[in-house]
């Protein structure tokens, strides 16, 4: 992999992780066309979250701000036994409502061997099929009544449907924000609200994700150098940053249904492709 691969890489990762289109189903596209599929692409496709992982938290600094300051004022609380469910602040329900959506996450780690098999199959079906899940997902959420809730009105149902939403998007092609906010627009969760909450709880996911394929990666050894990988993650953060601020501004004009449309017709396309590649018996490759 040199620095070409690692730029474009970066900028599908920083575009397609924060858009509702799947960040790993476009990337395993790419890796697929390329010929750069399997073990190593896989790898490098985790890794590029960390440059995404900066962006999120510049883009909700003043939000992740004041969880992490209410964080520590909780922890005081339960020690000098001040605490109370009753008449939390709005910052201390939404870190309970992330914690409840983290709890899925627990059933999907048992099963990540399964989902990266998927990433590393050498055909893209499925890839095809999980746009077209990503699809469905969006428009239902497209048609939803616009809800009100914040991080003062949102229920634990609410959030546990999220985190399962979340559960599933390792699947390449199921959108991990996509799916997330769509879920939560369903809910009944205001559109600023489900965008903020959709991101601040992928923190976590990727943050362990990264820190496992690191582990594994140690063990393994490594083909990508440190100075593409650099270039990939700080490429993908910057790009990310921007993308951000689109999904932000998209879900508040009601513009989130352009991205249906994509997913559909980028599922139909793939389930055809991969449908011709079984036929044929080789994969279509761009470039090698």
């Amino acid at each position: 992999m040199n620095f070409f691969d690692a730029v474009i890489q970066g900028i599908v990762q920083g575009l397609t992780e924060f858009l509702p289109v799947s960040s790993s189903g476009h990337l395993s596209l790419v890796q697929h066309f390329t010929g750069r599929s399997g073990e190593t692409g896989a790898m490098f496709s985790v890794l590029l979250h960390f440059g995404t992982l900066v962006a999120v938290f510049v883009a909700f600094f003043p939000t992740i701000r004041d969880l992490a300051v209410e964080f520590f004022r909780m922890l005081g609380d339960l020690f000098t036994g001040k605490f109370t469910w009753k008449g939390q602040t709005p910052p201390r329900r939404m870190i309970f409502m992330l914690l409840l959506a983290l709890l899925p996450l627990g059933a999907a780690y048992l099963i990540k061997d399964f989902y990266a098999a998927f990433s590393e199959d050498g055909d893209i079906l499925v890839e095809g099929c999980c746009f077209l899940v990503t699809a469905a997902l969006l428009f239902l959420a497209d048609r939803v009544r616009k809800g009100d809730k914040d991080a003062a009105g949102m229920k634990p149902g609410d959030a546990l449907a999220v985190g399962v939403a979340q559960a599933l998007a390792p699947m390449p092609g199921i959108s991990r924000s996509g799916s997330t906010i769509a879920v939560g627009l369903m809910m009944g969760l205001s559109r600023e609200y489900a965008v903020a909450f959709s991101f601040i709880l992928g923190i976590p996911a990727v943050l362990a994700a990264n820190l496992l394929e690191f582990k594994d990666a140690l063990a393994a050894g490594s083909e990508v150098s440190l100075p593409v990988l650099l270039v990939g993650m700080a490429v993908s953060g910057i790009v990310g940053f921007f993308a951000i601020k689109m999904v932000k501004w998209l879900v508040k004009t009601d513009h989130f249904e352009i991205f249906a449309w994509y997913t559909l017709i980028l599922g139909i396309l793939t389930v055809g492709v991969g449908i011709y590649e079984l036929a044929v018996g080789h994969p279509l490759t761009l470039f090698s």
